[in-house]
């Protein structure tokens, strides 16, 4: 099965809350309300640089997902692969 690079996702307990998931290296779960980042990764310090130079690339494109997701009146679905 193929996955998406990026999963919207719900929290059944913080039911405000929305998250985006990058399921490529570096995977990371992020909070879209609060811009709070759960790495799901261990880094060595070599992977340090190379993380620097994408995470604001891959935060931005996480955020302009939600943003077109949300713009688009669709309804944010823990089901919905996007």
């Amino acid at each position: 099965m193929e996955v998406p690079k990026f999963l919207i996702a719900d929290n059944s307990t913080l039911q405000e809350s929305i998250y985006v998931l990058h399921t490529e290296y570096p995977r990371f779960l992020l909070n879209v309300a609060n811009d709070d980042i759960l790495w799901l990764e261990e880094f060595s310090p070599a992977d340090q640089e190379e993380l620097n130079t994408v995470t604001e690339k891959l935060i931005e494109e996480a955020l302009a997902l939600h943003k077109g997701h949300s713009l688009h009146g669709r309804a944010c679905d823990k089901r919905q692969a996007v």
